[in-house]
């Protein structure tokens, strides 16, 4: 590996930090960064410190937020009768992008995970129940990833919120659309013979 000034070879290890960031991005960011203006410097750096400084964590669902509530506890046309639960905030991306969902959300920050000693009392659950518990809740959508931590964790829930006399229901899993049979694993295939629905 070759020999940068010591700012530089800092900042290209900073920037290797970041998820999905190797050596040669890392070093392609620096650059850019060093021959960039100053203004755009500064409004990046400015950036990253708001993001450290004017962001929490919404006191109703815990998604991302610079207010008290997120955008989607505030909007007054969402139905706060069907609340969604993800493991992160990034999770409700995907959700929102299918304009399909007008429910709330709740996040965990997390999932179920013995192996890194990551428990039930780890996770904002106590959060969720006390939601359920105020009342006019009538469906709980169980939107965990589908790994094996995330499937511990709609198991977990559903038999928690079942017993409340809620409907609880489970995002379907399977093929994804456009691809093709012979790609899908047996998990993903058994998932989808599953979650069949009539015609």
């Amino acid at each position: 590996m070759p020999d940068f000034a010591e700012p530089l070879a800092r900042l290209i290890q900073e920037v290797k930090r970041l998820p999905g960031i190797g050596q040669k991005s890392a070093q392609r960011i620096a650059f850019h960064v060093l021959r960039a203006p100053r203004e755009d410097v500064d409004r990046l750096a400015a950036a990253l410190r708001d993001v450290k400084d004017k962001l929490g964590l919404c006191a109703r669902c815990n998604n991302i937020s610079d207010a008290e509530l997120c955008l989607y506890c505030r909007d007054p046309h969402r139905d706060p009768a069907k609340i969604c639960v993800v493991e992160e905030p990034l999770n409700l991306i995907p959700i929102e992008t299918t304009r399909t969902f007008n429910g709330l959300y709740h996040v965990l920050h997390g999932s179920i995970s013995p192996l890194r000693g990551i428990g039930p009392e780890q996770l904002r659950i106590k959060e969720l129940l006390a939601r359920v518990q105020e009342g006019g809740t009538e469906e709980i959508i169980l939107a965990t990833n589908p790994t094996v931590e995330g499937e511990a964790t709609a198991v977990y829930l559903a038999r928690l919120l079942k017993p409340l006399g809620l409907k609880v229901t489970r995002i379907a899993m399977g093929i994804p659309v456009g691809s093709d049979l012979e790609y899908a694993d047996e998990v993903t295939m058994s998932k989808s013979l599953e979650n069949r629905r009539e015609m």
